[in-house]
């Protein structure tokens, strides 16, 4: 696994991992039209032109596995992730998680993280994040409130 800077036709696979029903549900906040690639490039647009935003593609073995993502550097960072169904119980987001907490030393980070997403709390709980809070959002992936728990690093 390695992390590396965005390259353009990356996202061509980001917006195909979006496609997953499975993985959107599980992720639960996906975009009300996940299918919609104008909502989508304009999303990424944003992110990657936005300096308080490090975005790092997630390789494994030649093939993009996913995205990292640490957001809101300078105020409150948030980190989130996102990794192909195919790539899940490899230990590779494990491993790219590791490199960009590696990579991105400033503390506290955060993460929100589906109450239910047991995958993505183990992965953060064993690099040290903790529960500090909860919060109560729409998602339109579920078409329901969820809770979120806010994890912290530091």
């Amino acid at each position: 696994m390695q992390l590396r800077e965005v390259r353009s036709d990356d996202l061509d696979y980001f917006f195909e991992h979006q496609q997953d029903p499975e993985a959107n549900l599980m992720a639960a906040f996906a975009p009300r039209n996940p299918q919609d690639r104008g909502v989508f490039d304009y999303h990424w647009s944003l992110l990657l032109e936005d300096p308080a935003t490090r975005v790092r593609t997630i390789e494994q073995d030649g093939q993009v596995a996913g995205a990292v993502v640490v957001s809101g550097i300078g105020t409150e960072p948030e980190v989130s992730f996102w990794t192909a169904r195919e790539f899940w119980g490899q230990g590779i987001t494990t491993s790219a998680v590791d490199a960009l907490l590696e990579a991105f030393t400033e503390r506290p980070l955060r993460a929100h993280v589906p109450a239910d997403n047991i995958g993505s709390q183990k992965i953060l709980t064993r690099r040290g994040f903790s529960v500090v809070g909860e919060d109560k959002t729409f998602s339109n992936a579920r078409s329901e409130v969820v809770t979120e728990l806010v994890m912290q690093l530091g």
